[in-house]
């Protein structure tokens, strides 16, 4: 397994819950600081109550899509605070499916702003050299299976996820050599957000075609742990598909 110092400083958004919260408390538990950006204050304190090493573990309690275009400022105003980072993780997404019939501009909006224009614009922030380590500095992105997959009443959710692989692909070339740039395309993971969507939709027959079932937060943790530590120095501007047997 990977290790870090407590100099290897990480942002990891949607880290108040699911995903997010499995890569925060991993990445702390491996030696590094982690600097966790969710919406909810009462669930960050409760990260932080969690993390092996609270010390090493700050959140920042945000609505990422409040002014998307300021983005990379937030980016270097935490740079400020805490230092310049080693890794940008981001976690954070929604789903809201419906069929194309009942697809409105406003739903569709709300989905890619969080899914792709919040992580795009951190990626512009920590781009910036003044705001990352000059070596091994890394960018990881929590995409879906559902961007390959054309799952029904996904058109919204799944484009956007498909979307932020396409962009992923482009930044690794453009930051070759400077920046490490991959994604994980989870299957169906046990989240609050994925308990939602079976209550709310239905989901998720995907299951049934699942050798090995539904998939932990710590999974995929581990996977993004391994992207962003030096034994992936070689591996950039890949998709990672983490779906227990599905495709």
């Amino acid at each position: 397994m990977a290790k870090f110092s407590n100099e290897d400083i990480f942002i990891v958004t949607g880290a108040s819950s699911g995903i997010g919260k499995g890569v925060a408390l991993l990445l702390n538990e491996l030696g590094a600081t982690v600097v966790g950006i969710g919406r909810n204050i009462e669930r960050l304190n409760s990260l932080k109550t969690e993390a092996k090493n609270p010390e090493n573990l700050y959140i920042e309690a945000k609505e990422l899509t409040e002014n998307i275009d300021s983005l990379p400022l937030f980016v270097k105003d935490l740079k400020e605070k805490y230092g310049k980072f080693r890794g940008l993780v981001c976690c954070a997404g929604i789903i809201d499916d419906k069929p194309l019939q009942v697809l409105d501009e406003a739903g569709v909006k709300k989905v890619f702003d969080v899914n792709y224009f919040v992580p795009l614009f951190l990626a512009k922030g920590f781009a910036d050299k003044r705001n990352r380590t000059k070596e091994n500095a890394t960018m990881t992105f929590i995409a879906s299976i559902s961007a390959l997959t054309g799952d029904k009443s996904q058109a919204a959710y799944g484009g956007s996820k498909a979307a932020l692989i396409a962009s992923a692909k482009t930044i690794s070339h453009e930051l070759a050599g400077q920046v490490r740039v991959n994604c994980i395309s989870p299957g169906v993971v046990d989240t609050p957000m994925t308990d939602k969507a079976e209550k709310m939709y239905g989901h998720y027959q995907t299951l049934d075609n699942t050798p090995l079932g539904k998939g932990k937060p710590e999974d995929i943790a581990s996977l993004a742990a391994f992207l962003v530590s030096n034994n992936a120095r070689w591996i950039t501007g890949q998709n990672y598909i983490l779906e227990g047997g599905y495709i």
